[in-house]
C-alpha cells in the first residue's frame, strides 16, 4: 500500500528556517589579513604610520629587489616580482588593515592609569578618523572576566565607546571589541548583554559585535554552531590565542608555537563549530622580533613568520595577529604569494566546470570543490584587488 505524501513534511519549514538563520553559509565580503595590536600606553595617532614606515624601511633595506624576496620566501622569480611590487606599495599606503588598542596582556594592570589611557586612545583614534587614516577595522581588547575584575573591563569599554561617540559624533564604521580568556560560557552571555545596554544607552543605530578569543582548553569545549545565535548575533569572530592556550595545556615553553599539533586541534574545533555560521576565524601570532637589525636576523625572523602564516593559510585561517612592524613584511609577502600562486589554475578549473569539460590534467571537479575554488577566488579578489588599487594610488608616495 502506497502512503500518500504531502508537499510539506510536518515541522520542516520551521526547522529549515532555523537552519538558514544559524548556518547562512555566506562568505565575508571582506576580511582583514591580520590584526595588529598595540598596548594602550604606547598608542597614538601616529602609531600606524610609524609601523608602516618601519616595515617599509626594513623591506627596502633587506628586500631590495624581487631576487632577494624570492630567496627569503622561497618563491619562483615571476611570482616574486609581482609580490615584491605589491608589498612595497601596500606598506606605503595601508600597512595596517585591522587595529586593536590593547588593554589586556600587552597593557598590564594599571588601575590608576587606565581611564587616562582610554581618553588618550579615543583622542588619537578620533584624530585618525578625521585625517582619513583610521584602519578599515579597528577597536580595543578589554580585560578578561576570568581575571576576576569584570567591572574594570566594562568601565574601559564604556569609556572607550562613549568617548568615541561623543568625540566623533557617531561610532565610526569598522569598530569591534575583542573579549579575551573566556573560561565560562556565561561570561559571553554577560558580555553580550552589556553590549546591548551600551548600545541602547548611546542610541546607536547598529548592533555592537565582538570577537571571542579562544585561549583556554575550556573554551574549546563549549564552541558550537548555535553559539552566535544564543548571543543575539553579536559574535562576529573567534581569534585563537596561542600562548595562553599552550600554557594552559602545560606545554614546555619552546613548544608554544602556532604550528604545534595541539594548536591545530583547537583551530579545527573552531572551524567545525563555526562552519557556515558567518563567524570569522583568525589565527594567533609570533611573539618574536628580529634579534638585531642585521640582514641575517631580519630575514631569519621573516622566514619563521612566513612558515607560520603559510601553516595558517593551509589550514583555512586567512587572518592572524601581528605584533611587530617587521611582521607586516612577511605577512603581506606570504599572503600575496599564496593567492597569486594558484589564482589562474583555480580560475581555469571553475571555467572548465562551467563548460562541462575536464580541467588541465584531466581533473573532474565535484560541485563541492567548485564551491571551494570559487570561494578561494573571491577571497583572493578581495585581497588582490585592494592591492592593485594600492598600486594605482601609491606611485606618488614611492616616487
Amino acid at each position: 500500500m502506497r502512503v500518500t505524501t504531502s508537499h510539506h513534511v510536518d515541522g520542516f519549514e520551521e526547522v529549515h528556517a532555523v537552519q538558514r538563520a544559524r548556518y547562512p553559509g555566506a562568505e565575508p565580503a571582506w576580511q582583514p589579513v591580520h590584526t595588529v595590536y598595540v598596548p594602550a600606553d604606547r598608542f597614538g595617532a601616529g602609531t600606524v604610520a610609524a609601523w608602516g614606515d618601519e616595515a617599509l624601511a626594513l623591506a627596502k633595506a633587506h628586500l631590495s629587489g624581487p631576487g632577494e624576496l624570492a630567496e627569503v620566501f622561497g618563491l619562483p622569480a615571476v611570482l616574486a616580482t609581482a609580490v615584491h611590487e605589491r608589498v612595497l606599495r601596500k606598506l606605503a599606503t595601508e600597512p595596517v588593515e585591522d587595529l586593536r588598542v590593547d588593554f589586556e596582556d600587552g597593557y598590564g594592570v594599571r588601575p590608576d592609569e587606565e581611564d587616562g589611557h582610554v581618553e588618550q586612545a579615543v583622542e588619537a583614534l578620533a584624530g585618525m578618523r578625521e585625517a582619513g587614516t583610521l584602519p578599515r577595522r579597528w577597536g580595543l581588547r578589554v580585560k578578561s572576566f576570568a581575571d576576576g575584575d569584570p567591572a574594570r573591563s566594562l568601565r574601559t569599554l564604556d569609556g572607550f565607546v562613549t568617548g568615541m561617540v561623543e568625540r566623533a559624533g557617531e561610532l565610526p564604521t569598522g569598530f569591534t571589541v575583542t573579549f579575551p580568556k573566556v573560561i565560562m560560557e556565561s561570561g559571553l552571555t554577560q558580555f553580550a548583554a552589556f553590549l546591548r545596554r551600551l548600545e541602547e544607552g548611546l542610541g546607536l543605530g547598529r548592533r555592537l559585535r565582538f570577537e571571542l578569543q579562544v585561549e583556554a582548553p575550556q573554551t574549546v569545549l563549549f564552541l558550537r554552531g548555535d553559539l552566535a545565535e544564543t548571543l543575539g548575533g553579536r559574535l562576529a569572530a573567534a581569534h585563537f590565542g596561542v600562548f595562553d592556550y599552550t600554557a594552559a595545556l602545560g606545554l614546555p615553553p619552546h613548544e608554544q608555537r602556532l604550528d604545534h599539533p595541539a594548536c591545530d586541534h583547537a583551530r579545527h574545533v573552531m572551524q567545525t563549530a563555526f562552519a557556515g555560521t558567518g563567524v570569522e576565524l583568525s589565527d594567533g601570532s609570533l611573539a618574536a622580533s628580529p634579534a638585531s637589525g642585521s640582514a641575517e636576523d631580519v630575514r631569519a625572523l621573516w622566514r619563521r613568520h612566513a612558515e607560520l602564516v603559510r601553516h595558517s593559510l593551509a589550514h583555512g585561517f586567512y587572518q592572524g595577529w601581528d605584533m611587530h612592524p617587521s611582521h607586516l613584511v612577511s605577512r603581506f609577502a606570504t599572503v600575496y604569494a599564496f593567492h597569486l600562486a594558484r589564482y589562474d589554475s583555480y580560475r581555469d578549473r571553475v571555467r572548465a566546470w562551467e563548460e562541462r569539460r575536464a580541467a588541465g590534467g584531466g581533473v573532474l571537479d565535484e560541485p563541492a570543490t567548485i564551491k571551494t575554488l570559487a570561494a578561494a577566488l573571491r577571497r583572493a579578489d578581495s585581497v588582490l584587488r585592494r592591492a592593485d588599487s594600492v598600486l594605482r594610488r601609491a606611485d606618488s608616495v614611492l616616487g
